[in-house]
Protein backbone atom coordinates (compact mmCIF):
# COMPACT_ATOMS: atom_id res chain seq x y z
CA UNK A 1 0.00 0.00 0.00
CA UNK A 2 2.97 2.68 0.92
CA UNK A 3 4.50 1.57 -2.57
CA UNK A 4 1.20 2.45 -4.23
CA UNK A 5 0.79 5.71 -2.28
CA UNK A 6 4.33 6.65 -3.30
CA UNK A 7 4.00 6.16 -6.83
CA UNK A 8 0.52 7.88 -6.93
CA UNK A 9 2.15 10.73 -5.53
CA UNK A 10 4.97 10.54 -8.23
CA UNK A 11 2.72 10.44 -10.99
CA UNK A 12 0.70 13.53 -9.63
CA UNK A 13 3.71 15.81 -8.75
CA UNK A 14 4.91 14.81 -12.52
CA UNK A 15 1.84 15.99 -13.54
CA UNK A 16 1.86 18.90 -11.90
CA UNK A 17 5.15 20.11 -12.83
CA UNK A 18 3.99 19.49 -16.47
CA UNK A 19 0.88 21.55 -16.00
CA UNK A 20 3.56 24.65 -14.70
CA UNK A 21 5.46 24.15 -17.83
CA UNK A 22 3.35 23.35 -20.29
CA UNK A 23 -0.30 24.25 -19.32
CA UNK A 24 -3.04 21.56 -18.64
CA UNK A 25 -4.02 21.48 -22.43
CA UNK A 26 -0.96 21.11 -24.01
CA UNK A 27 0.18 18.11 -21.28
CA UNK A 28 -1.16 14.27 -22.31
CA UNK A 29 -0.73 11.14 -19.91
CA UNK A 30 1.94 10.25 -22.17
CA UNK A 31 3.95 13.34 -20.62
CA UNK A 32 3.20 12.35 -17.28
CA UNK A 33 4.13 8.97 -17.59
CA UNK A 34 7.52 9.78 -19.43
CA UNK A 35 7.80 12.40 -16.69
CA UNK A 36 7.37 10.16 -13.78
CA UNK A 37 9.73 7.35 -15.16
CA UNK A 38 7.19 4.79 -16.01
CA UNK A 39 5.29 3.38 -18.98
CA UNK A 40 1.90 5.30 -19.91
CA UNK A 41 0.34 2.27 -19.21
CA UNK A 42 1.04 1.90 -15.84
CA UNK A 43 0.54 5.37 -15.53
CA UNK A 44 -2.91 4.83 -16.33
CA UNK A 45 -3.46 2.05 -14.04
CA UNK A 46 -3.44 4.78 -11.10
CA UNK A 47 -4.71 7.69 -12.72
CA UNK A 48 -7.48 7.49 -15.74
CA UNK A 49 -7.06 11.02 -17.04
CA UNK A 50 -5.66 14.21 -16.64
CA UNK A 51 -9.02 15.22 -14.56
CA UNK A 52 -8.08 12.92 -12.28
CA UNK A 53 -4.93 14.24 -11.29
CA UNK A 54 -6.47 17.23 -11.30
CA UNK A 55 -9.46 15.40 -8.87
CA UNK A 56 -5.97 14.04 -6.45
CA UNK A 57 -4.59 17.83 -6.19
CA UNK A 58 -8.17 18.79 -4.52
CA UNK A 59 -8.12 15.86 -2.42
CA UNK A 60 -4.56 16.51 -1.41
CA UNK A 61 -5.50 20.47 -0.71
CA UNK A 62 -8.69 19.21 1.64
CA UNK A 63 -6.48 16.81 3.64
CA UNK A 64 -4.08 19.61 4.14
CA UNK A 65 -6.50 21.42 5.23
CA UNK A 66 -7.95 19.52 7.90
CA UNK A 67 -4.33 19.69 9.45
CA UNK A 68 -4.18 23.14 9.99
CA UNK A 69 -7.58 25.03 9.41
CA UNK A 70 -9.72 23.88 12.27
CA UNK A 71 -6.97 25.10 14.71
CA UNK A 72 -6.63 28.91 12.99
CA UNK A 73 -10.89 29.11 13.00
CA UNK A 74 -10.60 28.18 16.99
CA UNK A 75 -8.06 30.18 17.69
CA UNK A 76 -9.75 33.84 17.10
CA UNK A 77 -12.84 35.47 18.51
CA UNK A 78 -13.24 38.15 15.86
CA UNK A 79 -15.35 37.02 12.65
CA UNK A 80 -12.78 38.75 9.95
CA UNK A 81 -10.04 36.28 11.91
CA UNK A 82 -11.82 33.43 11.85
CA UNK A 83 -12.71 34.40 8.14
CA UNK A 84 -9.49 35.11 6.84
CA UNK A 85 -7.55 31.81 7.20
CA UNK A 86 -10.38 30.42 4.93
CA UNK A 87 -9.62 32.35 1.94
CA UNK A 88 -5.81 32.67 2.52
CA UNK A 89 -5.33 28.91 2.68
CA UNK A 90 -6.32 28.61 -1.08
CA UNK A 91 -3.99 30.93 -2.16
CA UNK A 92 -1.03 29.24 -0.41
CA UNK A 93 -1.96 26.40 -1.18
CA UNK A 94 -2.15 27.12 -4.74
CA UNK A 95 0.33 29.74 -5.70
CA UNK A 96 2.29 27.49 -7.88
CA UNK A 97 -0.93 26.48 -10.02
CA UNK A 98 -2.87 29.56 -11.21
CA UNK A 99 -2.04 28.49 -14.82
CA UNK A 100 -3.61 25.41 -14.17
CA UNK A 101 -6.86 27.27 -12.35
CA UNK A 102 -7.03 29.37 -15.75
CA UNK A 103 -7.11 26.63 -17.98
CA UNK A 104 -9.43 24.77 -15.25
CA UNK A 105 -11.69 28.78 -15.11
CA UNK A 106 -13.02 27.15 -18.62
CA UNK A 107 -14.17 24.00 -17.35
CA UNK A 108 -15.85 25.54 -14.32
CA UNK A 109 -18.72 27.40 -16.30
CA UNK A 110 -20.53 23.88 -16.67
CA UNK A 111 -21.64 22.30 -13.54
CA UNK A 112 -21.80 19.02 -15.45
CA UNK A 113 -18.18 18.88 -15.56
CA UNK A 114 -16.84 16.78 -12.84
CA UNK A 115 -14.17 19.60 -12.58
CA UNK A 116 -16.30 22.18 -11.95
CA UNK A 117 -16.74 23.20 -8.63
CA UNK A 118 -20.53 22.66 -8.80
CA UNK A 119 -20.33 19.19 -9.84
CA UNK A 120 -22.04 16.35 -8.05
CA UNK A 121 -18.48 14.73 -8.01
CA UNK A 122 -17.28 17.01 -5.73
CA UNK A 123 -20.15 17.36 -3.35
CA UNK A 124 -18.21 15.90 -0.45
CA UNK A 125 -15.23 18.27 -1.26
CA UNK A 126 -17.93 21.21 -2.03
CA UNK A 127 -19.44 20.70 1.56
CA UNK A 128 -16.80 20.15 3.55
CA UNK A 129 -15.42 24.05 2.35
CA UNK A 130 -18.48 25.14 3.28
CA UNK A 131 -18.65 24.15 6.43
CA UNK A 132 -15.29 25.99 7.38
CA UNK A 133 -17.27 28.72 6.80
CA UNK A 134 -20.10 27.32 9.16
CA UNK A 135 -17.49 26.86 11.96
CA UNK A 136 -15.93 30.29 11.59
CA UNK A 137 -19.90 31.55 12.02
CA UNK A 138 -20.13 29.75 15.45
CA UNK A 139 -20.68 32.57 18.12
CA UNK A 140 -21.62 35.30 15.80
CA UNK A 141 -25.12 36.78 16.40
CA UNK A 142 -26.57 36.03 12.62
CA UNK A 143 -30.50 35.79 12.16
CA UNK A 144 -31.56 32.34 11.72
CA UNK A 145 -32.90 33.14 8.43
CA UNK A 146 -29.76 34.12 7.52
CA UNK A 147 -27.86 31.65 9.11
CA UNK A 148 -29.28 28.48 7.13
CA UNK A 149 -27.58 29.97 3.73
CA UNK A 150 -24.74 32.34 5.24
CA UNK A 151 -21.87 29.96 4.65
CA UNK A 152 -23.04 29.05 1.14
CA UNK A 153 -22.74 32.77 0.09
CA UNK A 154 -19.40 32.95 2.03
CA UNK A 155 -18.11 30.07 -0.19
CA UNK A 156 -19.33 31.29 -3.51
CA UNK A 157 -17.72 34.76 -2.70
CA UNK A 158 -14.57 32.38 -1.83
CA UNK A 159 -15.40 31.57 -5.63
CA UNK A 160 -15.05 35.00 -7.22
CA UNK A 161 -12.01 35.81 -5.15
CA UNK A 162 -10.46 32.86 -6.46
CA UNK A 163 -11.37 33.76 -10.15
CA UNK A 164 -10.18 37.39 -9.63
CA UNK A 165 -6.74 35.84 -8.13
CA UNK A 166 -6.26 33.58 -11.60
CA UNK A 167 -6.41 36.24 -13.75
CA UNK A 168 -4.49 39.07 -11.79
CA UNK A 169 -1.27 39.74 -13.07
CA UNK A 170 -0.09 42.50 -10.74
CA UNK A 171 3.36 41.88 -8.93
CA UNK A 172 2.93 39.35 -6.16
CA UNK A 173 -1.40 39.42 -6.69
CA UNK A 174 -1.23 42.63 -5.00
CA UNK A 175 -4.74 43.79 -6.81
CA UNK A 176 -6.43 40.34 -4.74
CA UNK A 177 -4.61 41.27 -1.33
CA UNK A 178 -5.98 44.78 -1.92
CA UNK A 179 -9.80 43.18 -2.98
CA UNK A 180 -9.75 40.69 0.00
CA UNK A 181 -8.79 43.21 2.90
CA UNK A 182 -11.52 45.52 1.89
CA UNK A 183 -14.09 43.03 1.02
CA UNK A 184 -13.76 41.19 3.90
CA UNK A 185 -13.86 44.24 5.85
CA UNK A 186 -17.66 44.82 3.80
CA UNK A 187 -18.80 41.02 4.00
CA UNK A 188 -18.25 40.86 8.14
CA UNK A 189 -19.58 44.43 8.41
CA UNK A 190 -23.04 43.03 6.65
CA UNK A 191 -22.83 40.46 8.72
CA UNK A 192 -23.09 42.30 11.63
CA UNK A 193 -25.71 44.63 10.62
CA UNK A 194 -27.96 41.84 9.24
CA UNK A 195 -29.20 41.40 13.27
CA UNK A 196 -30.23 45.29 13.69
CA UNK A 197 -34.10 45.51 13.19
CA UNK A 198 -33.72 48.31 10.40
CA UNK A 199 -32.73 45.85 7.79
CA UNK A 200 -35.24 43.18 8.45
CA UNK A 201 -36.92 44.39 5.32
CA UNK A 202 -33.86 43.83 3.37
CA UNK A 203 -33.28 41.45 4.60
CA UNK A 204 -36.28 39.47 3.88
CA UNK A 205 -35.99 40.20 0.57
CA UNK A 206 -32.89 39.03 0.25
CA UNK A 207 -33.62 35.51 1.92
CA UNK A 208 -36.67 35.39 -0.70
CA UNK A 209 -34.68 35.87 -3.11
CA UNK A 210 -32.13 33.27 -2.46
CA UNK A 211 -34.42 31.03 -1.77
CA UNK A 212 -36.03 31.12 -4.64
CA UNK A 213 -33.47 31.07 -6.48
CA UNK A 214 -32.40 27.77 -4.78
CA UNK A 215 -35.48 25.74 -5.00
Amino acid sequence: MKKAEETRERILNAALQLFREKGFDETTMRDVAAAAGMATGAAYYYFRSKEELVTALYVRSAEEKRSFLPAAIERNKDLKKRLRPIIDANFEQFADHRRLFRALARIGMDPSHPLSPFAKEGAALREEGIDYFRRALEGTKVPKDVAEFLPRLLWLYQLGLILFWVYDESPSQRRTRRLVDGSLDLVVRLIQLSSLPLIGPLRKKVVTLVRDVES
